[in-house]
């Protein structure tokens, strides 16, 4: 389980068909174990191996599928976030690192100290996001501030903008969304 809250970026040093290498800060490199979980953009992978420079984690084709992992290129920064524990501050929200699926960037607005991000979205998400709730997206958790059929926007401050990757995403790129995994249950239960 993640919280949303990223503090370390990594960039992506080799990308095959089965795995992910991440350079990343050596403070972040210290925490990891092998076998441990690792959020990379939002996705909980393992880490199979790591050094003092990089990690590597595996993928399967349904990660590759579902997530932005296919359109990561060489060079490309990614959000890591490691697990919570028991002791943590539960800063963000209850983030699975179970993407649910990937959003197209449609705009960015600039306003005032803020940017406000619209990303269309298949019309099955909808039901899932609710204005003031929470999502995340690439692993960072944020508040809904409006949600349509086929879109959603979040609004984002300078210190995030700052420290995730938000600060070089393109309109067109994709990004990996994670909705709220409590009104996936609410929908379930209400179906009985």
């Amino acid at each position: 389980m993640f919280t949303g809250i990223i503090n370390n970026l990594g960039r992506v040093v080799n990308k095959t068909k089965t795995s992910l290498i991440i350079k990343t800060d050596k403070d972040f490199l210290t925490r990891l174990e092998k076998g441990a979980s690792v959020a990379i953009d939002g996705i909980c992978l393992t880490v199979v191996t790591y050094n003092k420079n990089s990690f590597e984690v595996n993928v399967m084709s349904e990660t590759i599928k579902r997530t932005n992992i296919q359109y990561l290129q060489l060079g490309n920064l990614v959000n890591l976030e490691l697990p919570t524990t028991a002791n943590s501050f539960l800063s963000g929200h209850i983030v699975q690192g179970h993407i649910d699926g990937t959003a197209k960037l449609q705009d960015i607005i600039h306003q005032r100290n803020s940017h406000i991000l619209k990303f269309s979205i298949p019309n099955s998400f909808s039901k899932h996001i609710v204005e003031k709730g929470s999502i995340a997206v690439n692993g960072i958790s944020l508040t809904v501030i409006k949600v349509a059929k086929n879109y959603f926007t979040v609004g984002i401050i300078p210190h995030t903008w700052a420290k995730t990757v938000l600060h070089t995403i393109k309109v067109g790129d994709f990004v990996n969304v994670e909705v709220d995994i409590l009104a996936k249950y609410v929908e379930k239960l209400l179906k009985k």
